[in-house]
C-alpha cells in the first residue's frame, strides 16, 4: 500500500457489483526452491528499491497458498494480491506451470502479472509458459552480473513502467 505521512493507504473503487483494491505498495511473489538463486534474486530485488515487500514462496503449493490464502496463509487478505510474480518452472510438489494456470484460472488473480524466471533454456518450457498466460519469460543467467540486469529490468518495467490492472475484491 503507499504511504502518506507514515500509513499505509489502498484505494477502493465500487465499479457496478465488483469491489476493487488498487495495491499501491509494489510485493513481489518470488517463488524458487534453489537456496542460492533465492539469495541472490532477493537481494537483487531490494537493492534495485521497487518492491516494498518481497513474500517467498518455496513450491508451487506454498505459491498458491499465499495467493489464495489459505494453508499457512489462512487469513491474508486476498484483495490484496502481489503486483508481480516470479515464478520458478521446476518447483517442488507443484510445477511452476502448474501453479501458472491456477493463477490464470482463478478470477481473483487472472490479471496479475507473472513473469517466468527459470534456468531452463527448453523451447517447449518458453512455449509452454506462453501457452498458459505468462507475461514473460527470462531465463536465469549463470553470469552474475548479466543475471542482475536483468533482474533489474524485469523489475523496472512491471513495478514502475507498466500500469496493472485493479484485482477484484
Amino acid at each position: 500500500m503507499a504511504m502518506l505521512h507514515g500509513v499505509h493507504i489502498a484505494w477502493l473503487l465500487t465499479v457496478g457489483t465488483e469491489n476493487f483494491r488498487i495495491m499501491n505498495d509494489n510485493t513481489i511473489l518470488l517463488v524458487e526452491d534453489n537456496p542460492d538463486h533465492l539469495e541472490l534474486t532477493t537481494l537483487t530485488l531490494r537493492e534495485n528499491g521497487l518492491a516494498d515487500e518481497i513474500a517467498v514462496a518455496r513450491d508451487g503449493v506454498e505459491a498458491l497458498d499465499y495467493l489464495f490464502g489459505q494453508g499457512a496463509f489462512a487469513g491474508r487478505d486476498t484483495r490484496e494480491q502481489p503486483k508481480l510474480v516470479l515464478l520458478d518452472l521446476k518447483l517442488p510438489r507443484l510445477s511452476g506451470l502448474e501453479v501458472l494456470q491456477r493463477v490464470r484460472s482463478d478470477p481473483r488473480t487472472s490479471f496479475i502479472p507473472v513473469v517466468i524466471l527459470t534456468s531452463s533454456s527448453e523451447e517447449e518450457d518458453i512455449i509452454a509458459s506462453y501457452r498458459e498466460g505468462a507475461n514473460s519469460f527470462v531465463r536465469k543467467s549463470v553470469d552474475f552480473g548479466e543475471f542482475t540486469e536483468k533482474l533489474q529490468r524485469v523489475q523496472t518495467y512491471w513495478l514502475a513502467v507498466n500500469e496493472s490492472r485493479p484485482t477484484a475484491g
